[in-house]
């Protein structure tokens, strides 16, 4: 997300940076550069506008004027007022109600509200420790239903049965009584959609607030649909009290003008974004770390988060112990750092949250997602002597697990050579350094004297 504006304001930035003075040609300039940089974003045009002369009024007074770095201090504005522009600080999503605490998730057909259900569901169980209940009042779509009893058992919520043809709003009303009964925090109701806003649609999901006194009512809305997301969203907000604003299928969204106008037109704040297809991909919406990423600068916390959130702390020390004790590294091992890069959503997840001088260039040749599929598909190829002891792998064996695992001998002659270059890294390894180095990552903070950038 943000893809296409991000490098855009990165080189922006890059050029103030050096700017030991700021002149109303500067601003002139620069601001022009940004204006298109949001106009190719698919940023609403109002927003665009009340955006420029914020940062013009703030860039021409006296703080930049006076301060010793005018160039950090433009970038300072343009930081402080992208973070505006999506909604300010805000506390998040905070369950401060008598449980049950309702969540009433509406939006169009397609949106993604029953798997952003089942997404949210997990999100509370796991980082907030809630017993959750999922309802279904979907009723005209099978499916739907279906789909959102699987997405309970995946995320171990409770799922409250609802059928087809049934009311609606008598089904939110009996989930509602399950919920007390069943001692549950949340009540997640996933309302019905509609291929466009109908009267109809309208009318179900204000009965159904109605009814079950909805503590979060959230507008789910595809950040690809770009102004007709912007659209649906004030149809829906006129219609229902809404307390926050859901975007799905930001990874898909390279110009991510619907998370910068979306909030601005409104007027409700962006609570979480879905950022891939998986249980686990959605991320609660932080203003100030988006900005981060926006102006190039990265977001180092979030990454830390993901990393801390998704190793495997057993089988780092188990790993930590063999290389310190100059245990020998084999395919075992690599198959498994592997795989838990892959649970950390993959190469291109983790660079989007370098700072831009960080992740220059992209990725190196041959280290992508794609290819870190196909390594472990080698791996699985191989025997475990083979595993075990990659120094007997000759040629006849190399074209045997080319064939297994659908590749060339090249790319598993390319894996071999870099499976060697890691194996002598390891043996340089011994000692402190990389238990150090594992347990800055398990123990919850940056590595020793590594700060992020502001």
């Amino acid at each position: 997300m943000f893809e296409n504006l991000s490098q855009k304001f990165a080189k922006t930035v890059q050029n103030l940076r050096g700017k030991g003075r700021i002149s109303e040609e500067n601003i002139s300039e620069t601001l022009r550069e940004v204006r298109m940089a949001l106009l190719e974003a698919d940023v609403a045009l109002p927003v665009i506008k009340t955006f420029i002369d914020a940062v013009r009024v703030k860039a021409q007074g006296a703080e930049v004027a006076t301060s010793l770095t005018p160039g950090q201090v433009f970038v300072s504005i343009l930081q402080r007022e992208l973070v505006e522009l999506m909604g300010g600080a805000r506390e998040g999503f905070e369950l401060r109600a008598q449980p049950p605490y309702v969540v009433l998730l509406a939006g169009l057909q397609g949106a993604g509200k029953t798997t952003t259900a089942g997404k949210l569901a997990r999100w509370l169980i796991e980082s907030r420790k809630k017993r959750v209940l999922l309802v279904s009042t979907d009723v005209r779509r099978p499916a739907a239903i279906l789909q959102l009893q699987r997405l309970a058992e995946q995320v171990g919520a409770g799922f409250h049965p609802s059928e087809s043809g049934g009311d609606p709003v008598a089904i939110a009303e009996s989930a509602l009584e399950a919920a007390r009964r069943g001692v549950y925090d949340v009540l997640i109701v996933d309302t019905a959609g509609r291929l466009h806003v109908d009267a109809e649609l309208m009318d179900e999901v204000r009965a159904i607030d109605s009814r079950v006194g909805a503590h979060e009512k959230l507008f789910v809305v595809d950040a690809m649909a770009g102004q007709d997301a912007l659209n649906s969203a004030k149809s829906f907000g006129s219609a229902l009290e809404l307390t926050g604003i859901i975007l799905t299928k930001a990874d898909g969204d390279a110009r991510g003008g619907a998370a910068l106008s979306v909030r601005q037109i409104t007027g409700k704040p962006i609570v979480f974004i879905g950022v891939g297809e998986k249980t686990d991909a959605l991320e609660p919406f932080d203003p100030e770390r988006m900005a981060s990423r926006i102006l190039g600068m990265g977001d180092v916390v979030a990454l830390v988060e993901q990393v801390q959130g998704k190793v495997d702390a057993v089988e780092a020390e188990r790993l930590a112990k063999k290389v310190v004790s100059g245990g020998k590294f084999d395919f075992y091992d690599l198959k498994s750092q592997l795989e838990q890069l892959q649970s950390m959503g993959g190469l291109e997840s983790l660079m989007d949250k370098l700072p831009a001088q960080l992740a220059k260039g992209g990725l190196p040749a041959g280290v992508g997602d794609v290819q870190v599929r196909r390594q472990i598909a080698i791996i699985n190829s191989m025997t475990h002597r083979e595993r075990r002891r990659p120094e007997v792998i000759d040629g006849s064996r190399r074209r045997r697990i080319a064939a297994g695992s659908g590749t060339q001998v090249q790319d598993v002659n390319r894996l071999l050579k870099q499976f060697s270059d890691m194996q002598r890294m390891m043996k340089g390894m011994k000692g402190g350094k990389f238990r150090r180095m594992l347990g800055a990552l398990k123990g919850g903070g940056l590595p020793p004297g590594f700060t992020p950038p502001r």
